[in-house]
């Protein structure tokens, strides 16, 4: 009753059966793995301490930036040079801007520091004169893709669309660090900027989406196994009636 199984459709149908099982489960099992990276790093995120009690670090100790390092306080010595403003940055709903300020550093390289916030229309303070120390959470250059980034039209000569070497190393001739830190205790006229949790930390759509794609491989992998003994049955309902004479 079960020689069709010898049939070369049916040799087919379960190394097909064979292979799609295990692959399923294994991608399923691979996606459940990632939503369970994004939920410890965002458990992480959630339990590190406040930075502005943090002890500050030297720059070049903390990078390059990674989940471990952004947020962390970092410390470096220079003098201020080029301003910029970085347009389109909402705080607290109010819409406004950052002040960028380059920080030349005792290496040589430039450090974008986001020194504060300011209202849409008014003045940026001019950066101290001097060599000065700067403290701030340090943060992971901006990519086009990073929530409040301008990519669409050029700007006014003194702007910036995002925080990145990318984006400064056509407007200044200085090495630009790959990465920035936002000033723990702004000067007077400007607000704090908080830092922002790393990329791929948070419990987003995309992180549940990796919950959802788990379901439906382990879904697929049922379906699989359903549909072969549903094929099963068929062909041997079929061997019944021919043997009947049906």
């Amino acid at each position: 009753m079960y020689r069709f199984l010898r049939t070369p459709r049916w040799w087919g149908i379960n190394v097909f059966v064979l292979l799609a099982i295990p692959f399923c489960v294994f991608m399923g099992t691979w996606q459940l793995g990632k939503f369970e990276e994004k939920v410890d790093s965002h458990r992480a995120a959630e339990e590190r301490p406040d930075p502005s009690s943090a002890r500050a670090e030297a720059l070049d100790s903390l990078l390059p930036v990674d989940t471990e390092t952004s947020g962390r306080i970092a410390r470096a010595d220079g003098r201020y040079g080029e301003q910029f403003m970085v347009p389109g940055r909402d705080l607290d709903g109010r819409s406004g801007a950052y002040v960028l300020t380059l920080l030349k550093t005792d290496g040589g390289r430039a450090l974008p520091v986001v020194r504060g916030w300011l209202p849409d229309g008014a003045k940026a303070p001019a950066p101290p004169a001097g060599r000065v120390t700067v403290e701030g959470a340090l943060q992971a250059s901006e990519s086009p893709g990073s929530k409040g980034v301008r990519t669409g039209g050029g700007l006014p000569e003194g702007q910036l669309g995002m925080i990145s070497a990318a984006a400064l190393v056509n407007v200044v001739t200085d090495d630009v660090y790959d990465a920035w830190i936002t000033l723990t205790h702004s000067p007077a006229g400007l607000t704090p900027v908080p830092a922002t949790a790393p990329a791929g930390t948070g419990l987003d759509l995309k992180a549940f989406q990796n919950l959802g794609y788990t379901a439906e491989w382990f879904v697929f992998a049922g379906f699989v196994v359903f549909m072969w003994f549903r094929l099963l049955r068929r062909e041997l309902e079929a061997s019944r009636d021919a043997a009947l004479g049906l």
